[in-house]
């Protein structure tokens, strides 16, 4: 991620600080079609955030963004909006589900565990860019621990520690008994010392053992070093991919199942940071190098990482640039007259709302602040109304954007103009069997016109529609792939007519909606 220099309490930028939100909404044409309304909403919110990380902290901290609430029927591209938003700023994202959380005091998952996965997301993305930082050292390092583990002994060695050299040993000199040194004696004995090797004196004549290793020693080193340079190299060309090594591998117990309650995901986490922090289990396997070495390459990663300044960078990133996706928000609207059997409803609003005007919320990395976080709400409002949420929740949402149903003309653009579009999907999966695709433009414009005419009969799903139609009509073609490759096949208008004819007589057309 880009920075900008703010002094103390610098933040991180977006990724795509660079785009206008003529660009942005360019960017989001490439991959969803029509919903103009929606697309400047998001481009000018995202555009709004990066403004407000180039101002002075004074200021910046006045600026809360404006959440966004998005009406329209379901596949008309809400959640594909947000999540290609998120994509195109690098900033952390979560999408929820409104109707999976529950008010406090009830058994299930409280709003505040969406600031703790969306903290989570962050903390791996970090995670995953530092991993990056220092993977060509990791890898060095995966290299020879590889190397330790096909030639044992043959690893760096510690220098033999030198021997005591002996100590000199000076006389006195006196100038009474017989026999001892005089003045001058002592004189040269002290420049001349004189060294004990047991009971036998011996003049200083250097130290040849202490100055060379032993020739027998020195062969051996030489030969493990050039026996490992031929093992490293042929570990770089892959030719010892198959060989197997036993590896002691790490092992922390998991506990599984602990969200049932509220809550409870928070122990089970803090249960497995413990066992983590004990070391857990080490079990030896029997591994190929190819997987042995991604296993050393990411504990030696994990060891070069500053897990301080990832949780740091990881909070700042989610505070400043982080978007929560509600999904679902109308079925917690509660309609008419208020409590009953939707009280829980509105307990869950409630619990949403402070989140949401901005709060603290405690995770395992310390505490996330929500003033700056983006929220953006979809919902159907088929069934409800925007209205039917409570006054304050509807505050905290002040841009409303109504995304349009999708038509005949809007199911032709789709299948033809994104990146993703589901024709080119469908061309590359049977591609990969040997069967050639050919999509004439009539065929394509007849599959739009037969998934607007089902809709119109069922439950507009939109886009969602073209999903079905295609797994209709390629069906028999996905199944037979292997046995009839090589082949090319092209897709005509009587050969949508032929595969989809029951489909279009049908009236129910329970059995082919998704």
């Amino acid at each position: 991620m880009n920075q900008v220099d703010m002094g103390r309490g610098e933040k991180p930028l977006l990724k795509g600080e660079t785009f206008s939100p003529r660009e942005i909404v360019a960017e989001l044409d490439k991959y969803i079609v029509g919903q103009k309304k929606a697309k400047r909403a998001v481009a000018v919110a995202l555009r709004n955030r990066m403004r407000r990380l180039k101002l002075d902290p004074e200021i910046r901290e006045d600026i809360t963004p404006k959440n966004i609430l998005m009406i329209g029927p379901t596949g008309v591209g809400k959640t594909e909006i947000a999540r290609r938003l998120a994509k195109l700023a690098g900033s952390p994202f979560i999408k929820v589900e409104a109707t999976k959380y529950t008010e406090v005091g009830y058994v299930g998952r409280d709003v505040e565990s969406m600031i703790r996965d969306l903290m989570a997301m962050g903390f791996q993305m970090v995670k995953q860019e530092m991993q990056e930082k220092v993977k060509e050292e990791a890898e060095r390092r995966a290299e020879e621990a590889l190397l330790d583990l096909l030639l044992p002994g043959t690893g760096k060695k510690k220098p033999r520690e030198a021997k005591p050299k002996p100590a000199p040993v000076v006389r006195p000199f006196s100038f009474n008994n017989p026999g001892e040194p005089g003045i001058m004696g002592a004189a040269i004995q002290v420049g001349f010392p004189i060294f004990k090797q047991g009971n036998k004196e011996i003049p200083a004549q250097g130290e040849p053992d202490q100055e060379a290793k032993e020739p027998a020693e020195e062969a051996a080193a030489e030969k493990d070093n050039s026996t490992r340079e031929k093992f490293r190299t042929m570990l770089r060309e892959g030719k010892l991919e198959d060989r197997s090594v036993e590896l002691s591998v790490s092992q922390t117990p998991q506990f599984p199942g602990m969200d049932m309650m509220a809550g409870m995901g928070e122990i089970g986490t803090g249960l497995t940071e413990f066992m983590s922090a004990l070391g857990g289990s080490q079990k030896n396997k029997v591994l190929p190098i190819k997987r042995a070495r991604e296993i050393l390459i990411n504990e030696e990663a994990e060891k070069l990482i500053d897990w301080d300044r990832v949780g740091e960078e990881a909070r700042q990133r989610v505070e400043e640039t982080g978007i929560v996706f509600i999904d679902e928000i109308d079925k917690i609207a509660v309609k008419g007259q208020r409590g009953g059997p939707d009280v829980s409803r509105e307990g869950v609003q409630r619990d949403i709302l402070p989140i949401v005007e901005g709060a603290t919320v405690n995770t395992k990395w310390g505490p996330v602040n929500t003033d700056h976080i983006l929220f953006i709400a979809a919902g159907a409002f088929n069934m409800s109304k925007p209205s039917d949420l409570i006054p304050e929740l509807q505050g905290r949402f002040p841009l409303r954007v109504e995304l349009d149903s999708l038509g005949e003309e809007d199911f032709l653009r789709i299948l033809t103009e994104p990146k993703n579009a589901l024709t080119k999907q469908y061309v590359g999966l049977l591609g990969t069997e040997g069967i050639e695709i050919n999509f004439t433009q009539d065929a394509i414009k007849r599959l739009a016109a037969l998934a607007a005419e089902v809709n119109s009969r069922l439950e507009n799903i939109g886009a969602r529609r073209l999903h079905t139609i295609m797994e209709a009509l390629l069906e028999e073609l996905s199944f037979e792939a292997p046995d009839i490759a090589p082949a090319v096949i092209n897709i005509s208008p009587e050969y949508v007519e032929e595969k989809l004819s029951d489909v279009v007589k049908d009236q129910d057309l329970g059995r082919y909606i998704l």
